[in-house]
Parts: C-alpha cells; structure tokens; sequence
C-alpha cells in the first residue's frame, strides 16, 4: 500500500502515538486524515488535510455517527486506549472491565462499523496499535496486560475474517514509548514517532505484523521457550 493520497481515520489522535500517527502520514502525502478524540476540541492540527471528529470507544452511537461522516476511509489505525493500572486480584473490577471495554470491545466496535467502509472503498487496511504487554504481563498491569492480549488475538482473527475483502489487517507491537500513558516509567522508552513509521513502512511492504522495539523483539522470541527464565528476567527489570 502506496501512503501517498490515502485517507486515514486515527482514534485517540490527540496526544501521544495518536498524534504522531497523523503526522506522520500527513508527511508521506495522505490525502486527508480524520483525527478522532473523545473531546475533539483537545486536537489542535495546523493542517488543511485534518478532519477532526468525535468517537469515544465506549459509545456505539458516536462510532456510527464518525463512519457516517468518513465514508472515504482506506486507512483505519485503531490507536485509542487507556490504563489503569488495575491488577486482576486486588485491583477495582470496574478498571479491569473498562480496560477491555475499551481496547478489546470497542477497537472490535470500530473495526465491525468500520470494515463495510473499506469494503466499499476497495479492502484498505486496519492498524492494531497493540504492545509487548499482548504476550506477556508485568506488575501492576494485569489488567491491560490481558486487554491487549485479547486484542491481538482479535488482530489475528479479523485478519482472517476480512481478507477476502482484501482488507489488510496489521498488529503492531511496541515496548514503552515516551507518552502520557506512561508518565512516571523510568525504564527506556523510545520516541512515539517511531511507532507509526515502523507501522506505515510496513503497510507499505504489506506487513501484518511490526515488532517496533528490542524490548517486543526479546518478548516475542521468549514465547517459544521456558517461561520461568523470562519471568525472573522481567521482575528483576521491571523491579518487581
């Protein structure tokens, strides 16, 4: 897939990969891009190209009413999400459920309201921004840990699902980027920028999976192995 005069659809594009996100196709030549945010008043784009619109994961009414405005979409990258730092034992059940009301039931919202658009406009491609944390957990963090792996696997399977309508269907996976989300972390992070030219460079090669860090690298090539080992390694890291 050419970037080049594409129109791009971006949740959550106000801040962090979300904004790098425009940016950078807004670089490679799309033709328009809709940035959209809960509130779309926080986007501040100084581009003719940039349409912003509303859309809040939780709210099917807001999802359709976006897919009403942005019949033209070829591009879909599915970057929205939340953390609340809930741990599945001890944390509040209402922070687990909304960590996969969000990044599992209301990314597959979009992609359901989303897939006839790209069906009519000739197949396009889904981006899945996902994260390391889909093959393994950490401290502090079960409960996105197990959103983001119920999102990946619901990568693989709409990938699957929408072939035939020759939609591609990419998860990206980064380790720690330097955003809000992760205001606070001390660990190396690298610079959201990164995260979408890993995930367009390969749309352009027609890759379904991006592994953007060392850190998703070294996760990804653990998942064969003895977990015991990796484990000890991620709590010494991480300071658990």
């Amino acid at each position: 897939m050419n970037i080049t005069d594409q129109i791009a659809l971006v949740t959550g594009a106000n801040r962090g990969i979300g904004r790098q996100t425009v940016l950078e196709l807004l670089d490679r030549g799309a033709a328009k891009v809709y940035a959209t945010a809960r509130r779309p008043e926080t986007l501040d784009f100084d581009d003719p190209r940039v349409v912003p619109l509303p859309l809040d994961l939780l709210d099917h009414d807001s999802i359709t009413a976006a897919a009403a405005s942005a019949g033209d979409v070829t591009i879909l990258v599915n970057n929205a999400g939340i953390s609340t730092g809930a741990g599945l034992v001890t944390g509040e059940l209402a922070d687990i459920r909304r960590e996969l009301d969000t990044h599992f039931w209301g990314t597959l919202d979009v992609i359901r309201t989303f897939s006839p658009v790209l069906a009519a406009n000739g197949g396009g491609a889904i981006v899945n921004i996902l994260s390391a944390l889909s093959w393994f957990s950490a401290p502090r963090g079960g409960g996105y840990a197990v959103a983001k792996a119920a999102e990946w696997n619901m990568t693989n399977a709409v990938r699957l699902e929408l072939a035939a309508q020759g939609t591609l269907v990419q998860g990206v996976h980064l380790g720690a980027a330097d955003t809000d989300i992760l205001a606070g972390y001390e660990g190396p992070m690298i610079h959201p920028r990164e995260v979408p030219r890993a995930a367009l460079t390969g749309l352009e090669s027609g890759a379904i999976e991006v592994v953007v860090d060392d850190w998703s690298a070294m996760v990804k090539s653990s998942l064969a192995g003895n977990p015991a080992p990796f484990y000890e390694k991620v709590t010494s890291l991480l300071g658990a």
